[in-house]
């Protein structure tokens, strides 16, 4: 990124700057998109190379006690989706959304939650049973 700067100052163009990077470092250069986003920064006045692109929030909503909320929310109705979760317990729908698919390791399936099985006898298991429901709702519904 001081290459970048350096270049800034000596004039060039963005698309100079990223043939220039491009002959120099190779493959190991930064893609076009990033190398003309940072041109920019730099040709407005920026000085500094800390990347303050995504300043973002700590993920502090997934406490023992949030995760305990939604599991619970979950266990009474696991026909709710996301959006219906989120007003229950009063929370980000992003954050929502990752309690269940990164804490409690729980995947949506046709309106239902289910919890991912991890071992590999437990998916054939999982498996096997999704495949008979499967044929118990298309015998149901050609019936």
């Amino acid at each position: 990124m001081n290459n970048i700067k350096f270049l800034v100052k000596l004039k060039k163009s963005a698309t100079e700057t990223f043939e220039l990077l491009t002959e120099a470092y190779g493959e190991d250069c930064m893609s076009r998109a990033r190398v003309f986003k940072w041109h920019k920064r730099f040709s407005e006045g920026r000085e500094s190379v800390k990347d303050d692109d995504r300043p973002g929030c700590p993920r502090t909503a997934a406490t023992d006690d949030s995760i305990e909320k939604v599991r619970n929310v979950i266990r009474k109705d696991r026909r709710l989706g996301v959006r219906a979760v989120t007003e229950e317990v009063n929370m980000d729908r992003e954050s929502v959304r990752r309690i269940l698919s990164e804490e409690l390791y729980m995947r949506k399936f046709l309106q239902k939650w289910f919890q991912k099985c991890c071992q590999m006898n437990k998916k054939n298991v999982a498996r096997k049973c999704v495949w008979t429901f499967f044929k118990a709702l298309i015998m149901n519904t050609i019936c």
